[in-house]
């Protein structure tokens, strides 16, 4: 796969003057976002200087239809997206869509693809398709082939030729493991103008399996700076060079230079849990 570069000039990186507000917003039924993402933010509070907080889903992962706190996006210098088929009320959705509309930067894990789950008819129903507008994913699961090839399936991630020097990839190494099964967002994914960085490769698939991105950069129709993943299993999340990769994406994402000393893995340690009813 050639890489695709953006077609809008990126804009210079600096120097954090002061504590960047991140906002981790979380609501996934798989995957444990709710336990990985605190994790992450707080390794980004204690060695990056970052002012980091996260809104979970009520009363747990399967809390579909809450996530209050929202507000703190009006706040946010950046927010990180890792949701599942939610069904939010409209007053929720304001914030993420203010947010959005700002141009603020914006960064996704794996299903926020399909952030959101309104049945046909409902007034939000266009909000299935948020994944496409935010990051560049395809328009909900099922979505233009949007699928995945087994849960029994892993991926083998490497870094495209030509993406090496981009400042996300920073400290990654240039083939690593993880234990996600790969995404199919190919061929209308991502969109022409993002630039892929990381190619996956899946292994053992339970059905014919092309190789896919599974990290990407893009600026969105809302002059958004963006940065999406399809990884984020927990145990993606163990693996250091996706905490060098999500490190460096959230200050790419904030316009900063990534981390001038890696402080060295953070214990995200969380088991999978898989689809868990409440």
């Amino acid at each position: 796969m050639i890489s695709r570069r953006t077609m809008f000039a990126a804009p210079a990186l600096a120097l954090a003057k002061t504590r960047k507000r991140v906002v981790f917003v979380a609501g996934d039924h798989e995957y444990s976002g709710e336990a990985t993402l605190p994790l992450l933010a707080a390794g980004l509070n204690r060695d990056y200087g970052m002012e980091c907080s996260v809104i979970k889903s009520v009363p747990d992962q399967n809390g579909e239809t809450d996530i209050p706190g929202l507000e703190a996006l009006d706040k946010a210098d950046l927010a990180v997206f890792f949701l599942r088929w939610r069904r939010l009320p409209a007053s929720q959705l304001a914030p993420i869509e203010r947010y959005m509309k700002a141009g603020k930067p914006m960064m996704g894990y794996r299903t926020s693809s399909h952030s959101f789950n309104y049945p046909k008819g409902d007034p939000l129903f266009a909000w299935n398709a948020w994944g496409s507008e935010a990051f560049g994913t395809p328009p909900g699961w099922g979505g233009d082939g949007h699928t995945h090839f087994g849960h029994q399936a892993s991926t083998d991630v490497t870094v495209i030729p030509g993406a090496s020097k981009h400042p996300i990839l920073k400290g990654v190494e240039p083939r690593f493991h993880v234990r996600s099964w790969l995404y199919r967002v190919l061929p209308k994914w991502p969109p022409k103008d993002a630039e892929l960085l990381l190619m996956g490769k899946a292994i053992e698939p339970n059905k014919p399996a092309e190789d896919n991105p599974v990290a990407w950069t893009w600026k969105n129709r809302h002059g958004g700076r963006v940065f999406f993943t399809t990884v984020g299993h927990p145990e993606d999340m163990a693996v250091e060079s996706v905490q060098r990769l999500s490190v460096n994406a959230i200050h790419w994402c904030l316009g900063l230079y990534g981390p001038s000393r890696w402080k060295g893995r953070m214990p995200i340690d969380v088991p999978y849990r898989g689809m868990v009813k409440s």
